[in-house]
């Protein structure tokens, strides 16, 4: 019957006027979701997504729901099948990366060991602090605990050198807050004083519930001593420089710029002692980390590094943990009234800590070798389409654009999945142990990243899983990546005419090309190298346009009294308008000398523009907003 109704379909098609394959394709776009009471040119956005808008409830677990989760969701659900059919399989061989995954799920699923064990998980860590007798034995504690996973006053990792692209270096980083950002301990507005007194109080009932005796008093002492690193802290915004972010010290002058710390030791202790040079993003914080060191008795700090330890293993331990560390993190700061279901953070932590290894599996099963070939298609016209719009801007001088158009053609590319699958043979995973075995994978990270100093520069990396659903842009590598999970619709859809899938998919590649090309991207060249390849009068051009679309967005007000950080999201915003408007002329090269189709009535032109629009679906509670306005350099939909 099936194959007999085909074949009738494909008569009448054929003998319709003017059939062609492109007509039998569809438009991509969802009609259902349209608010067809608003004009397009009054509130495009609304005109696309307004019954969406209007009939989608944020799930109660949720601190933002949108086209982005939705496909998060779906790729979750994808995965748990994976580890499912997995666990149904009690042959497998001891140390394949399939146990592991089957008994990392386990650990995490095992609540009732989990609750029986209470504070136990973390108690030797907790006694190894107060065996701290000397401010000399810090580094080497503050060593441990970043091999454990548990942040406190700075962390290191290992990465490209910015201006030696061909070598690894060791990065240092500002760290030690629990709020998300300086400016909740900072600003003096109503809302961030709520939020700080409530801070104050989680970590008074966390230190009750794991039995301190003064849980009042170290409370404020954790908070003082966070506000004082607070104070010290970069913004943002200034963190976004690359230029800035770069100071290269050698040794001896790490130790003359925090003299009151024993980098000798943390150096050896950390594994990274062979080192001659080290870059630290933010200079003026480590300097005046010093101060606070030596100003600061060491029995407060012990009582910090308590709470980054229970703070930080919160949610792996008993019950009324995880459920107090909710209350303020899920609850108060992002108005989240449900925690997700544990089999959804179960997942969560499989693809932290083996991705790529159900990433393997996630692929062979939902990645078609005709969508790569697509994909490389769309990738190649969105390069020429950026090529010619470098040869038409009237405000850039020759020798700049040649620079350019060298970083244009060295841009590669990677769609769906890593050539050469991560290792996972020296990570140990227990069923029966939920903490250690994160423990055991931050060491596992850690090491992995120790080891690539003195070696090659691994092009084939990726940073995302394969089932991840985003994008990014690596400058040092001068790579854009886009794993198979965001190859869906409505970003990316087979079935659907080129117009829809240049206006999603071509809009995120052409954004991740911008990258290449934004304040901060535009400061590195086609091999990678943070250096200035703009002559002084382009760049103050380029530095006159960037400023306007600051003023813009700074002029957004999502929430009321509470705008958008033209600043810190100005990078994300070049990536979106140069985005889309490449993205817009690669479909019009796309089609040649053709007219697009109309489909459902629109045009290519505005279906083109509605794929665009319906990606960005989303809708946050306002505790959510209020803090992606504050940390994310990523503009709200």
């Amino acid at each position: 019957m099936k194959n007999k109704s085909y074949i009738i379909v494909l008569l009448l098609a054929f003998c319709m006027p003017g059939f062609s394959a492109k007509e039998a394709l569809k438009s991509g776009i969802e009609i259902s979701n349209l608010d067809l009471n608003v004009r397009p040119q009054d509130n495009f956005y609304r005109y696309v997504n307004g019954t969406w808008l209007e009939k989608t409830e944020i799930p109660s677990d949720k601190s933002s729901y949108g086209s982005f989760t939705e496909l998060r969701d779906k790729a979750r659900q994808d995965v748990l099948t994976i580890i499912e059919d997995l666990s149904e399989k009690e042959d497998l061989e001891e140390g394949s990366d399939e146990q592991k995954v089957r008994d990392l799920f386990r650990s995490y699923l095992d609540t009732d060991r989990v609750n029986s064990l209470g504070l136990e998980p973390i108690r030797e860590n907790l006694e190894k602090i107060d065996s701290i007798n000397s401010t000399k034995l810090l580094p080497e504690y503050l060593v441990e605990s970043q091999k454990k996973g548990v942040s406190s006053l700075f962390n290191f990792w290992i990465d490209a050198d910015s201006k030696i692209p061909t070598k690894y270096s060791v990065y240092f980083t500002q760290s030690g807050l629990g709020l998300p950002e300086r400016s909740y301990y900072l600003d003096q507005s109503k809302k961030s004083k709520d939020i700080r007194e409530a801070y104050l109080k989680h970590i008074e009932k966390m230190f009750s519930l794991a039995n301190f005796e003064t849980p009042a008093k170290d409370a404020a002492i954790v908070m003082r001593l966070e506000t004082e690193i607070a104070k010290i802290h970069w913004t943002n915004v200034q963190r976004r420089d690359r230029d800035k972010t770069y100071n290269k010290l050698s040794t001896q002058q790490l130790i003359d710029l925090n003299p009151n710390f024993n980098w000798e030791i943390y150096l050896k202790a950390a594994g990274i002692n062979s080192e001659n040079e080290f870059i630290l993003r933010e200079l003026s914080y480590f300097s005046d980390l010093s101060s606070l060191l030596d100003s600061t008795d060491l029995e407060n700090w012990k009582i910090y590094l308590k709470w980054k330890l229970l703070n930080s293993s919160a949610s792996l331990l008993s019950k009324e943990f995880d459920e107090l560390n909710f209350e303020f993190y899920g609850k108060k700061l992002n108005g989240t009234p449900q925690q997700e279901d544990r089999w959804k953070r179960g997942v969560n932590s499989v693809n932290q800590i083996l991705g790529e290894s159900v990433g393997k599996i996630y692929v062979s099963r939902h990645f078609k070798p005709e969508a790569k070939a697509r994909m490389m298609e769309l990738v190649e016209n969105l390069r020429e389409a950026y090529k010619q719009a470098i040869f038409d801007l009237d405000w850039m001088g020759h020798e700049t654009k040649k620079q350019a158009l060298k970083k244009l053609a060295k841009f590669t590319p990677k769609i769906g999945y890593p050539d050469k699958w991560r290792d996972y043979s020296e990570l140990v995973v227990d069923p029966k142990d939920l903490v250690g075995n994160f423990k055991r994978a931050s060491k596992f990270y850690y090491q992995r990243g120790v080891d690539k100093l003195g070696k090659p520069i691994d092009r084939s990396e990726w940073h995302m899983n394969p089932q991840t659903v985003n994008a990014y842009y690596n400058p040092t590598m001068n790579e854009i990546v886009f794993p198979a999970a965001i190859l869906q619709p409505p970003f990316f859809n087979m079935e659907a005419d080129d117009a829809v899938n240049y206006g999603g998919i071509g809009g995120v590649i052409g954004h991740e090309m911008g990258h290449g090309f934004d304040d901060q991207g535009s400061k590195s060249d086609g091999d990678g190298v943070l250096r200035n390849w703009w002559t002084e009068k382009d760049l103050e051009e380029f530095k006159s346009r960037t400023n306007q679309l600051v003023e813009q967005y700074s002029s957004y007000e999502p929430l009321e009294g509470e705008f958008i950080n033209g600043e810190l999201t100005l990078g994300e915003n070049i990536g979106d308008l140069g985005g889309l408007t490449i993205a817009h002329r690669a479909y019009q090269l796309s089609l040649k000398e053709n007219i697009s189709k109309r489909i459902d009535g629109f045009s290519g032109e505005q279906r083109f523009f509605m794929g665009w629009a319906q990606v960005w679906a989303y809708k946050y509670r306002d505790e959510a907003l209020r803090n992606r306005l504050l940390t994310d350099p990523h503009s709200p939909e």
